[in-house]
């Protein structure tokens, strides 16, 4: 029982990476009927912002020139990259699918394709392809409930991704802005007919992915210090894996399956060989999307993917 609950916990943190970058995707193709297949790379684009935001402000404190604890430079850090990280993907959208707004889809996925290519390259052209470490912003706690080893780190992980979870529910859900997100989602022809601006709905909609991407970029960097180029091809998947199996439309649903996919992942390895985890895992998802082809929360006309 100790042991299952132990990597309960760690398919808790590592869901919550998944959940996070997941909602990027559910709300841009639940709008905009196109896949961010860039999304990925804008997660390792975050996590190295923060990267970079953390270290100038370690310095900054090392120095004198700030006083101030490690919560508040990862609060600091996490807001700072959260702001830059939504206008890069404010420019994807601007640049790379605007233009392509009309334009068959498999059209803009293969330009979402060739934007994560260049940021992977422009990131190994300016900083090189050796890994980065992590600042350390946090000294790690371990706390022992019962036999069941839990750190700082993790509950802090699970606490900030389920906030912006519920932020980001409640946003869509009660304000002016989210009304309209729903109204795109719904009937994307009329809505412009009612005065609402799409490209701002579209813009809107790639900052607060993108916010969200950095988040889960700069938490993976506090729980496992080491950063690379290409992290965000593997995750980025996943998590589009995840946001396919919550259901088009469901910001909630897009959430709980980057959960469930972190739980499967976690606990085919505690059972299997690691080796065999991804072949089991995925097998199993694919098994749950043949029985339900629109996902778990999904509307039934959500199943017919227009290319």
């Amino acid at each position: 029982m100790i042991f299952f609950l132990q990597n309960l916990v760690n398919a808790l943190q590592w869901g919550s990476f998944y959940a996070l970058i997941a909602l990027g995707y559910a709300m841009v193709y639940s709008i905009l009927m196109l896949f961010n297949f860039a999304h990925g790379d804008i997660f390792m684009v975050g996590a190295y912002i923060g990267f970079g935001m953390a270290t100038l402000l370690v310095a900054l404190a090392e120095m004198g020139a700030v006083a101030a604890p490690g919560w508040l430079i990862l609060a600091l850090t996490i807001i700072i990259s959260m702001f830059l990280t939504s206008f890069l993907g404010m420019l994807v959208e601007r640049v790379g699918y605007r233009p392509l707004r009309e334009a068959p889809r498999a059209s803009a996925a293969i330009t979402g394709l060739m934007i994560g290519i260049i940021l992977e390259t422009g990131n190994l052209m300016l900083l090189g392809a050796q890994r980065v470490r992590f600042p350390t912003l946090i000294e790690s706690t371990t706390y022992d409930l019962g036999g069941v080893f839990v750190t700082n780190k993790k509950i802090m992980i699970v606490l900030v991704s389920i906030s912006l979870m519920v932020a980001l529910h409640q946003f869509v859900k009660r304000s002016k802005w989210g009304m309209a997100m729903r109204a795109m989602a719904f009937d994307y022809a009329v809505v412009p007919l009612m005065g609402v601006s799409i490209n701002k709905v579209a813009q809107l909609t790639f900052a607060i992915g993108s916010a969200l991407a950095a988040v889960a970029g700069i938490l993976f960097g506090i729980a496992y210090p080491v950063l690379d180029p290409y992290m965000g091809i593997v995750f980025g998947w996943k998590a589009f894996v995840a946001a396919i199996l919550g259901g088009r439309g469901s910001i909630m649903g897009a959430a709980l399956a980057g959960f469930l996919l972190g739980f499967i992942e976690i606990f085919v390895a505690m059972i299997f060989p690691s080796t065999l985890r991804d072949l089991i895992a995925y097998s199993i998802i694919l098994l749950i999307l043949v029985f339900r082809p629109h996902g778990f929360f999904g509307e039934d006309y959500s199943a017919r993917l227009r290319l």
